[in-house]
């Protein structure tokens, strides 16, 4: 396959992707709430950004700057907060399930909007089958069908301003470096989250940041799944292209559940394997053949 190792890169920030609720749930049994996790998060992952980046402050143009502050937003703030707050309204299973809509969205939204991208049928196929899979490890065989509008609303949201994130990332990769789009992300996600503060106060005590259940949670979170896994994400959509990077995402309900079996001791039923195989096969399918990248 071409491209070989950024391909496994793309998966590997997945498989990290996949277990941070863990450490996001254990920061919200704290008492941390999810908007003060996430500007935690972003502000920690900003500062470790700084060395490696160009001196360069601003974009070649206000154009650019203007898709680096719908970067931040959508794939920071939206997505983050839209999720967080859908998970407070509806069940966790729906919130998974409609997040993970995101690689289908990403491929339907590039057809629609981007001239130069034709979708083979194997990249659909293996996405609807990797949707399917999706569905079985999430449910796990406990299937309840509980709606939220609300909640189930915010999910799409969150599932939408990933896939836009995912394709507005393209347009400036061929003359941005991935460290430079990264760190512009983490400036514009924590500028556009300050305002949402006005209607909901930071609550969190400064002195339990000090606590280590709290600090080493969130320097996972901000070191590792925000720092490295956004710079990793950023390169591998310049390198294999954003509909084959996105694909990716259907991998996450599969570390979710090996780190829910492994860390809260949840079971792993028959359902849950069929469905990751399933996954797997989807995956493969869709990145298989080469497709006109975005």
């Amino acid at each position: 396959m071409k491209h070989l190792g950024f391909h496994l890169l793309a998966i590997l920030t997945i498989a990290i992707w996949g277990v941070t609720f863990i450490n996001t749930k254990f920061l919200l049994l704290q008492g941390l709430q999810p908007m003060e996790i996430f500007l935690l998060r972003f502000i920690v992952a900003y500062l470790c950004i700084w060395p490696i980046t160009p001196k360069t402050i601003k974009s070649q143009s206000w154009k650019d700057e203007g898709t680096f502050f719908m970067l931040g937003l959508m794939g920071g703030t939206v997505y983050f907060v839209a999720e967080n707050t859908a998970i407070g309204l509806t069940l966790v299973n729906n919130v998974a399930f409609i997040v993970c809509t995101a690689p289908l969205i990403t491929t339907l939204l590039a057809i629609l909007f981007v001239k130069n991208v034709k979708a083979s049928a194997s990249l659909i196929q293996g996405s609807l089958i990797a949707l399917f899979g999706v569905g079985m490890v999430i449910y796990n065989g406990h299937f309840v069908l509980k709606l939220n509008p609300l909640g189930d609303a915010l999910a799409l949201i969150a599932a939408f301003s990933w896939a836009i994130y995912s394709l507005l990332i393209k347009s400036v990769s061929t003359r941005y470096s991935a460290a430079f789009i990264t760190r512009k992300v983490f400036f514009y996600g924590i500028l556009t989250v300050l305002p949402l503060f006005l209607l909901n106060p930071w609550t969190f005590p400064p002195k339990h940041l000090l606590h280590p259940i709290v600090w080493m949670n969130l320097l996972f979170l901000s070191v590792v799944a925000s720092f490295l896994c956004f710079l990793w994400w950023s390169v591998s959509v310049k390198k294999i292209g954003a509909l084959s990077t996105s694909n990716y995402v259907y991998l996450n309900p599969i570390t979710t559940m090996i780190a829910s079996a492994m860390f809260l001791h949840e079971p792993m039923t028959p359902m849950s394997y069929i469905g990751s195989a399933l996954i797997l096969l989807g995956v493969f399918i869709a990145n298989r053949m080469s497709i006109n990248q975005v």
